[in-house]
């Protein structure tokens, strides 16, 4: 691989350039939160039972065949489990729907008190989301410090046609609304 020379920080109008090796990695983060991403919370049945986990790493890979993909970070507590999970869930948030996102991250209460039923696969699912895919495991592959793990969509929940999803960007959540054609 040929590595590009190291670049200070380059001002060209009013945008910076800078090499993502040599600058801080806040610097880094703050580039990539100008990206707004949906908010997901991924579940599959663990060692322990069922868990969850708070994810915007969500994408689409293909329609023929169906497959999507996250990245769960190689310093979660809960990588192992998942990456080896032989089927997992993703569920598209709602705007509304703040509250279970801060559910399944790093300290929260996770399924604690939550009325959670279980797919064909075994998976906990949650109910009222603006969409679930229900997902088997096709791949996974290291990818930097996170692992790219690939689903096949076995199921697609959708919920109502008013669903407006919760937002990621810069750092904040929020809510999108279309504007008007």
């Amino acid at each position: 691989m040929t590595r590009l020379p190291a670049e200070s920080l380059d001002r060209i109008a009013d945008a910076i350039t800078f090499h993502p090796e040599t600058a801080a990695a806040r610097e880094l983060r703050q580039a990539l939160g100008r990206f707004a991403t949906g908010v997901t919370v991924v579940t599959a049945l663990g060692p322990s039972g069922p868990m969850g986990m708070t994810v915007n790493s969500f994408s689409s890979v293909s329609l023929d065949p169906p497959l999507v993909l996250w990245c769960p970070a190689r310093s979660s507590s809960r990588h192992d489990a998942f990456v080896a999970a032989q089927a997992f869930a993703v569920h598209v948030l709602g705007a509304e729907q703040l509250d279970l996102c801060l559910r399944f991250t790093r300290n929260g209460e996770g399924f604690e008190g939550l009325d959670a039923q279980r797919n064909a696969e075994g998976v906990p699912v949650i109910a009222g989301v603006a969409a679930r895919f229900d997902c088997v495991r096709h791949a996974a592959h290291e990818g930097g410090d996170h692992t790219v793990v690939i689903g096949q969509v076995a199921r697609v929940t959708v919920g109502g046609p008013d669903d407006h999803p919760l937002v990621f960007a810069a750092g904040r959540f929020g809510a999108f609304q279309a504007e008007g054609r």
